[in-house]
């Protein structure tokens, strides 16, 4: 399941950016939450997040709408990637 949900996010974020081979994407577990810590180009960053933070606030609503199994949430982090 979280090879699907690392799939999805990669799916939406590359055709948004103009370098998707410098897009990263790790997967950390924790108690509450399996977090997913995005990295794009420093160029790209604002191309994910967008004006006023929309875009990204558009992506997380995807991802977290997402149902995992177990009662863990999904964390979608922006990192940035200077």
């Amino acid at each position: 399941m979280k090879e699907d949900v690392k799939e999805l996010v990669l799916s939406i974020v590359r055709p948004l950016v103009t370098k998707p081979e410098n897009v990263l994407l790790d997967i950390t577990e924790g108690n509450e939450f399996f977090e997913y810590n995005l990295t794009v180009d420093p160029e790209d960053i604002g191309r994910v997040i967008g004006k006023q933070g929309r875009v990204a606030k558009a992506i997380r609503t995807i991802v977290y709408s997402v149902r995992i199994q177990g009662n863990k949430k999904v964390r979608l982090n922006i990192v940035d990637g200077k």
